[in-house]
């Protein structure tokens, strides 16, 4: 099992790799796109789409947090308006040490909380007002200091960066199922064909985005949440915190409402509330199953 050096090693290759496959995957949207409505023409826009595709991945790089905050609805807290707040994060950072990152709040009685940025120094701390009055201290530290495990372990830049990319290709599915329904009254009939196909596939992208999206977030979120949990114990030194927290998680069914399919693997649980249960429902979900993670933080 790798060490904490080694994942936050391999956290930051991810990010590299991540924003590269964007990369090639819209470049051959593109000239996909391009092939289809004007034979030849795919080429042609394969250089456009690689610096549109760069410049998406660069905007993802430095403004996800922003962009993240933002379709959250959350809004920055200072220090005289939640001076107990500040103080608890500020004391668990000195304990982590890590440098104090921005806090925002998300007016919504939920518990729930996240965390964003692209490194320690650019990191930006989430909670719902719903955790931060409902939880007690020790609980309460046991969530900032997995948010900030987070932050240490780079983490958030991964995380931020899939959820801006990841919705800008479902965006792009569905951009060309509109375009193949607007442009099919252009094209001749010879061309008919050509224009099922299109919809064949648009429809097929609407659908599996959704998927794929939920699998490759899978792919980064599960194991990541066991290793926050452990690294917050260590911080703590108190495991039972944030292992109480977690159950008062587990028993709040409210769903969060300013979270969405794409922002869902940043929380500490699954914002998303189903009553769905089984197997499928432990395949497709964001997080590792909550009864797991309490009965690991127990045994420590």
């Amino acid at each position: 099992m790798p060490n904490i050096y080694q994942h936050i090693d391999k956290n930051k290759r991810d990010t590299v790799v991540v924003v590269a496959v964007f990369v090639m995957v819209i470049t051959f949207i593109s000239w996909f796109v391009g092939e289809v409505y004007a034979e030849g023409f795919g080429y042609s826009i394969v250089g456009l789409a690689m610096i549109a595709s760069g410049v998406a991945g660069l905007v993802s790089y430095y403004n996800s947090d922003k962009i993240v905050l933002s379709i959250s609805n959350a809004y920055k807290v200072s220090e005289s308006e939640n001076r107990d707040l500040h103080n608890l994060v500020e004391n668990v950072c000195i304990a982590a040490g890590l440098p104090k990152p921005k806090i925002y709040m998300i007016d919504d009685t939920a518990m729930n909380a996240f965390a964003t940025g692209r490194d320690p120094d650019h990191a930006v701390l989430c909670f719902t007002s719903g955790i931060v009055s409902s939880l007690e201290k020790r609980e309460l530290e046991g969530v900032i200091a997995h948010e900030l495990a987070h932050v240490g372990n780079y983490d958030i830049r991964l995380m931020s960066i899939v959820s801006i990319l990841v919705g800008t290709i479902t965006l792009m599915s569905d951009w060309i199922t509109r375009g193949s329904l607007y442009g099919s009254s252009r094209r001749s009939r010879n061309n008919d064909r050509v224009g099922g196909l299109i919809m064949l596939i648009g429809i097929a992208l609407i659908i599996l985005s959704p998927i794929i999206a939920t699998l490759i977030r899978l792919s980064i979120s599960r194991n990541r949440e066991y290793l926050a949990d452990a690294t917050a114990a260590l911080i703590t030194r108190y495991p039972k915190g944030l292992a109480s927290a977690l159950k008062r998680l587990a028993a709040d069914r409210e769903i969060l409402e300013a979270a969405n399919g794409a922002t869902a693997h940043l929380y500490i649980s699954n914002p998303l509330r189903s009553d769905v249960a089984g197997f499928m429902a432990n395949l497709f979900n964001t997080h590792p199953p909550i009864e797991d993670r309490i009965n690991r933080l127990e045994s420590m």
